[in-house]
């Protein structure tokens, strides 16, 4: 028997999973590997895209994340969110019907906020579950020349990071650990942090769609569990790049800073939607960046691709080049007995 510990399943036993798993037709254009959230069916005229999502480390806010985090990845691959379906388990504990009202509530809002509608799912209480787990699938479209892949960095494009990194996870331990931090941070902080579910905004549709319309996009990719490091790796796993990016260009909030210091986390691996990753062209990445700014979203160029082998390689800011790895737990797992 072999048991794993909370977080990622280990990538290399993934991949020997998805490897066996027989794909039939060639309709499916992206399937199962590793580094790739959505999958990609042909139609006649366009390309169908899949995606499916939990939210598991938080209770506030469920249903508003589960829409965000999936509609993010169909934007990463160039196209469109427009159908989405839940599936909600609740434990045998608590007010049901409150419960249920509010992520009801909090899952159209944010449906309606991105053109979303939602046509589905299934509820029911689960007996000796702890808490509350909901899974999202979400649909969505893109033209058949506009897909983008995580697969598709090429060697040269420049790495564009947009916001700051740990932007979910600063939010989720502001607001889940609020007492506990209460008058070890400021209160500015501390309510600026809660805010960053809203601003600046888990959600990457708009950046993904402007850098889009700039071109020469050729991977986009949203980190998440994991953050900013294994958001990294990713990439090059799915390209077969290696990548090389500058830590002192890499955008760290001063309240995730001052959070994670508090609890002793590394904000490098601590969830991370909120933040887009995207790889372009040498030429068009700076006129991705200018336009970005011009519409009030920081960005910033952190590295480039370079050959292979699949390597993330960080520049410190002491000049010193490291080899980094992914985090197959999430920092936020440290704290996740005490959430």
């Amino acid at each position: 028997m072999v048991s794993f510990p909370p977080g990622k399943i280990p990538l290399d036993f993934l991949q020997k999973l998805l490897k066996k798993i027989p794909l039939k037709g060639e309709r499916i254009i992206v399937g199962p590997k590793v580094g790739e959230d959505v999958a990609v069916i042909d139609f006649p005229d366009r390309y169908l895209l899949l995606k499916v999502d939990p939210i598991t480390l938080t209770g506030e806010k469920m249903g508003w994340y589960l829409v965000n985090i999936n509609a993010n990845d169909i934007v990463t691959s160039g196209g469109k969110p427009l159908w989405f379906l839940t599936c909600v388990l609740l434990p045998p504990q608590g007010d049901h019907s409150s419960i249920l009202e509010n992520l009801l509530k909090e899952i159209i809002s944010a449906c309606q906020n991105l053109g979303i509608t939602l046509c589905g799912g299934h509820t029911e209480v689960t007996p000796e579950l702890p808490f509350p787990v909901l899974v999202g699938a979400m649909v969505g479209e893109v033209d058949k020349d506009k897909l983008i892949t995580t697969g598709g960095a090429e060697r040269g494009d420049k790495i564009i990071l947009t916001k700051g990194i740990a932007i979910e996870g600063t939010s989720i331990i502001a607001r889940e650990k609020e007492e506990m931090l209460k008058g070890k941070v400021e209160d500015r902080v501390l309510e600026r942090a809660k805010e960053f579910l809203y601003s600046p905004g888990i959600s990457v549709v708009k950046e993904a769609l402007l850098a889009v319309e700039c071109g020469g996009v050729h991977s986009m990719h949203d980190p998440t569990e994991g953050g900013l490091f294994t958001g990294l790796y990713e990439i090059s796993q799915a390209s077969g790049k290696g990548l090389q990016v500058e830590e002192r260009k890499i955008r760290v909030y001063p309240e995730t800073e001052k959070i994670s210091s508090f609890f002793s986390i590394n904000p490098y691996g601590l969830l991370a939607s909120g933040s887009l990753l995207l790889t372009a062209s040498s030429p068009q990445a700076e006129r991705i960046v200018k336009n970005l700014r011009e519409e009030g979203i920081p960005a910033e160029i952190i590295g480039e691709v370079i050959d292979p082998p699949p390597r993330v390689i960080l520049i410190t800011r002491d000049k010193e080049r490291r080899e980094i790895s992914p985090f197959l737990q999430d920092e936020l797992l440290k704290i996740y007995k005490n959430l």
